[in-house]
């Protein structure tokens, strides 16, 4: 169901008419905070090359990470739906959360208790200021989406995320499900 009215806790698909930006084509945004003072959101379907032991190997696991968005890419951050285990949690909605106490977050992993389809790590995140998001919506560079998948999103498979959410989106972007990367060069 596309929703004219943003919320945290929406997913925001990319138009497919967005082309030639790295951090935006084909992206799937879970938005985690909307207020007048602007949004935060991190991308969900764009792997890195490199999981959290790379990052930093006292944690020994290999939890890929993604790329959160063009925003302040040497932090990172976490969703995750454990807030019982990770103190200072922030909900998004849900049963999803935002951050927490790290050091709780290594120790949790250390001893196994908690796993890859608890958390997401994400380098960077997606900002917009004051009524940026919604300039953008207006130009239909976004598409806002309920998140159906609740807190089962931090397992949500990547490799195909933004088109499953085009062919739920139907009508006029069905012809977009199969389209390659760059259109142009079909």
């Amino acid at each position: 169901m596309i929703s004219a009215k943003l919320n945290k806790g929406q997913l925001l698909i990319a138009d497919p008419l967005i082309l030639g930006d790295a951090s935006f084509a084909r992206a799937v945004i879970l938005l985690t905070a909307h207020n007048k003072e602007g949004s935060v959101g991190f991308i969900l379907n764009k792997p890195l090359q490199y999981s959290i032991t790379d990052l930093l190997p006292e944690i020994d696991t290999p939890f890929k990470v993604y790329n959160g968005g063009p925003v302040e890419q040497d932090n990172l951050y976490f969703i995750h739906d454990v807030p019982h285990l990770i103190p200072n949690s922030v909900e998004i909605s849900n049963g999803i959360y935002w951050g927490g106490c790290f050091e709780s977050v290594k120790e949790l992993i250390k001893n196994q208790k908690i796993g890859k389809n608890n958390i997401r790590f994400f380098l960077g995140y997606t900002g917009w200021d004051e009524n940026q998001l919604e300039s953008e919506m207006e130009q239909n560079s976004w598409i806002a989406t309920a998140n159906h998948h609740e807190n089962k999103i931090i397992s949500k498979s990547t490799t195909h995320f933004w088109k499953e959410k085009i062919i739920e989106l139907g009508g006029d972007y069905l012809i977009w499900s199969n389209a390659p990367d760059d259109p142009y060069l079909n």
